[in-house]
């Protein structure tokens, strides 16, 4: 039996002449939190209505627990949808908009009592269940979508950037309450999202996509730090992507020096792209440094100083909890697990 419970293969979706997916591959295992992320426009909308079926596939297959469901109804489908808006109905209260469901299903009154006293235990709205829509705040209103969408039991939850309407503090103590439910239930959850921090913090497996097609998949740490082009590199979290020389495994040139790295596989005198984080690079005194450089911007961040320090050739943007007065001259130490190399134009997988 697969442990895969949603397969995409060769999918393809077109709006007239406007390609918004091509060729996506990519499985999602049963009890996976899984996020598709990009910026706007990538099709990560597309691909979650897709699997819902609100939209159909130009070409290529979606497979549920291995059965192709192009023919199958979204209301035949064992997925749910919360979508950004919520879209709740404001004329009904609490309970009845988590009941709607099990209404329609024709449940005995006494199960849907009990099911929907289990849902608002789940989201912390215990004791909700006469308040009208109106008098939640965003936060609120967003929990009781999920537990109407949690209630009717779908063995996937489908989720359209269910966060983008919140302010920052709420969003961030939503993140990990989403994350809470999904691993009580034990069930699988595909998120949509643009907020890189967001993926981060809430996935087991990312996704990432560009103009339709599909960039990395792996896990937050392997995205972090191994990102596979240049794209991913500066969507994800912030880098310093430089031009660089393979002389030979594990020997690479930029700003003018050679450095040891981790990196295999290139063609020597290879032209390639240097990623390094800012928080991978040490400020030391200039004697010290296998860089040196002036120091042209310092900002403080609360937890760290946000520098921008200029080399020869390049400008490093560092992360440090030591500070480098501006217009001082320092050093950088960069260590050869903290260089990411990646060929020249790659732009996909």
């Amino acid at each position: 039996m697969t442990l895969n419970i949603i397969e995409l293969r060769d999918v393809c979706k077109d709006f007239g002449e406007h390609k918004a997916l091509i060729d996506m591959n990519f499985n999602v295992r049963k009890n996976e939190f899984v996020t598709l992320l990009g910026p706007s426009g990538c099709g990560k909308t597309t691909t979650l209505r897709l699997i819902g079926g609100f939209d159909h596939p130009t070409s290529g297959e979606i497979l549920f627990e291995g059965e192709n469901i192009e023919n199958l109804p979204p209301y035949k489908r064992k997925v749910n949808t919360v979508f950004q808006k919520y879209a709740l109905f404001p004329h009904m209260n609490v309970y009845n908009n988590i009941a709607f469901g099990l209404k329609v299903k024709k449940m005995n009154k006494r199960l849907i009592d009990k099911k929907i006293n289990e849902m608002l235990s789940l989201v912390n709205l215990k004791g909700y269940e006469s308040r009208s829509i109106d008098s939640l705040s965003g936060g609120q209103q967003q929990r009781i979508a999920i537990a109407r969408a949690l209630v009717n039991e779908p063995e996937v939850l489908l989720l359209d950037e269910p966060l983008g309407a919140l302010d920052l503090k709420l969003r961030k103590g939503m993140q990990m309450e989403l994350k809470r439910i999904q691993q009580s239930l034990g069930i699988t959850f595909i998120f949509v999202t643009h907020d890189q921090e967001e993926a981060l913090t809430m996935s087991d497996t990312i996704v990432v996509m560009k103009d339709g097609r599909l960039q990395q998949i792996g896990t937050p740490e392997d995205i972090y730090n191994e990102p596979q082009n240049a794209f991913v590199a500066d969507f994800i979290g912030e880098s310093t992507i430089i031009d660089g020389i393979m002389h030979e495994d594990y020997l690479v040139e930029f700003d003018g020096k050679k450095f040891k790295c981790v990196d295999r596989g290139f063609d020597k005198k290879e032209e390639v792209d240097v990623v390094i984080r800012p928080e991978d690079i040490k400020v030391v005194s200039p004697e010290e440094g296998m860089l040196i450089g002036v120091v042209k911007s310092v900002i403080f961040k609360g937890v760290h100083y946000e520098m921008i320090i200029k080399t020869g050739e390049h400008s490093f943007k560092i992360h440090s909890t030591k500070m480098a007065p501006q217009g001082e001259r320092a050093g950088l130490i960069i260590e050869p697990n903290d260089i990411h190399i990646m060929k020249k134009g790659e732009s996909e997988i």
